[in-house]
């Protein structure tokens, strides 16, 4: 799961200028930590744009530096990626994405981690994560809302519409953190939707992926999969039938994240 060392991005004070013309409000910006290039923030991305977010996505693999602290941001979202949460070692850009997090519930910042991000906000707030003892999940998985998502102000929008969503993932938040709250969990009872800490969520399924993101994953894992008799391309293809289903279950979860990503905005300007 782990590649060959990469090099340490940068930290450093974030002071992008406000690009919005005079007079007018500018639009809510979130920090996009990408870990590599197969894990794009693709459909999640398009939705947060289309609902008014100016996204600055970040790619510390190639050498971006990530910002000190969220102070010209106005939430922060971190996207999967196939190494594991503490691998900070091959993978030193973690250890900033991490702080970050902290950073960003420390100061009430909207924060939204998917798959490997979910990993890494329940790591950063004390939980611990470490390989699923049923093996990978892979595909199609029914999600499974608890009575506490339906007035959750990220997800109550969301279920109990979303009924599956995609799972390529190793490894879980096998212990929470301290305070965390299920919001969704597998028919196998592990955790699948949680608030980590108030305003700091993480999906460990996949709102954000179409067939053709899946396709690239499954190249990586096409010896390991043939060795577990998985069929890749009936994967893809229930994927991809599945595509009208999953856009309405979980677009309202981008739409959701704008909203709290706005208010964080405005509280900003009021403060």
């Amino acid at each position: 799961m782990s590649r060959a060392a990469d090099p340490a991005p940068d930290t450093a004070p974030d002071t992008a200028p406000d690009t919005a013309p005079t007079g007018a409000r500018r639009r809510p910006r979130v920090l996009v930590v990408q870990h590599q290039e197969d894990c794009p923030p693709a459909l999640v991305g398009r939705w947060l744009e289309e609902a008014g977010v100016e996204l600055d996505v970040r790619h510390p693999y190639r050498g971006d530096a990530l910002p000190a602290d969220l102070a010209a941001h106005d939430a922060l979202l971190v996207l999967g990626g196939s190494m594991g949460a503490d691998d900070d070692a091959d993978h030193p850009w973690l250890t900033p994405t991490k702080q970050l997090v902290r950073t960003a519930t420390r100061a009430e910042t909207p924060v939204l981690g998917v798959c490997l991000g979910h990993q890494l906000v329940g790591r950063a707030l004390g939980g611990r994560v470490d390989r699923n003892p049923r093996g990978q999940q892979v595909g199609l998985v029914e999600t499974g809302w608890t009575a506490a998502a339906a007035d959750d102000a990220l997800v109550g929008a969301v279920a109990p519409g979303a009924q599956r969503g995609v799972h390529w993932n190793d490894d879980l938040v096998v212990e929470l953190p301290p305070g965390a709250v299920v919001l969704a969990q597998t028919p196998a009872g592990e955790a699948q939707v949680v608030r980590h800490a108030p305003g700091a969520w993480g999906v460990q399924l996949h709102p954000e992926v179409d067939a053709a993101v899946v396709r690239a994953w499954a190249v990586g894992d096409a010896e390991r999969h043939a060795a577990r008799g998985v069929d890749q391309a009936a994967v893809i293809a229930e994927v991809d039938a599945a595509r009208a289903e999953l856009d309405a279950a979980w677009r309202p979860l981008a739409q959701a994240f704008a909203d709290v990503a706005a208010g964080e905005l405005e509280a900003a300007r009021q403060r």
